[in-house]
């Protein structure tokens, strides 16, 4: 018996439906199957993907709770749901990169491989009618879409992330590439993370590998037709899995 009931559905992405429950502290949030790229201009579905992506994030948001990062997760309620804390996202996705790759290396001099130190981190409008751009400091000024203080917690908050993460994926034999989050706040006020941190959303290499395709376990394999995704997100899951505790069963 779920400890919850299922709502209306309060909005749909992508790669996710998120659904209002009997408790208006909690929201389900569904993972779909879909894989998109370059602003849904290229689409497919593949089997699995959305309870791969659930449980990856599952595991991933246990392990920033316990290293102390608030996010809105509160447990799975079955094979590609999650419930959450419902947040005012910002519509602003925070970009860490650690090794230069993607579009970074076609709109600046630098060479794809090269390692950032300290790690770069941009800002880009959450809007695909605009193309998601890149926000300079005046641009988010302007918007008004946070203030200077909550700017400062917002990017302290993204590189914390980054810091855990660049140690577990580095203990499991994975280079944390880059990554992009969203962040929202609670009900509360408190400013957390939110959406997903899932193959969809990292850049994950594997450092076994050479090979420059061969290693490559995220959405890149959608991108570049490479095939195997479905599998390369099974083998993320299963080094995430040898790290940490089973998640949570909300309820």
């Amino acid at each position: 018996m779920t400890a919850y009931s299922l709502g209306s559905l309060l909005y749909e992405g992508k790669a996710k439906r998120v659904y209002a429950t009997d408790q208006p502290e909690v929201v389900a949030v569904e993972y779909k199957d879909d894989a998109t790229a370059f602003n849904a201009l290229k689409k497919a579905q593949l089997a699995g993907k959305g309870e791969l992506n659930c449980r990856i994030s599952a595991l991933l948001f246990e392990h920033l709770a316990s290293r102390g990062v608030p996010t809105h997760y509160l447990g799975v309620g079955g094979e590609r749901w999650m419930l959450c804390r419902p947040v005012r996202v910002i519509p602003v996705e925070v970009v860490i990169r650690n090794i230069a790759a993607g579009s970074l290396c076609k709109q600046m001099p630098i060479e794809p491989g090269t390692a950032l130190e300290p790690p770069l981190l941009d800002l880009y409008y959450k809007d695909d009618a605009y193309g998601d751009p890149l926000l300079t400091e005046a641009r988010l000024e302007h918007l008004g879409l946070v203030t200077p203080q909550q700017r400062r917690r917002l990017e302290d908050l993204a590189r914390q992330v980054n810091r855990e993460l660049l140690a577990l994926f580095g203990s499991l034999g994975l280079q944390l590439v880059d990554f992009k989050i969203e962040l929202g706040f609670t009900t509360t006020g408190e400013l957390v993370v939110a959406d997903e941190i899932s193959p969809d959303t990292c850049r994950l290499w594997d450092r076994g590998v050479a090979d420059a395709q061969d290693r490559i376990l995220d959405k890149d394999r959608f991108r570049q037709d490479l095939g195997g995704v479905v599998e390369a997100y099974g083998e993320v899951l299963k080094r995430v899995q040898g790290a940490c505790p089973e998640p949570r069963v909300y309820g």
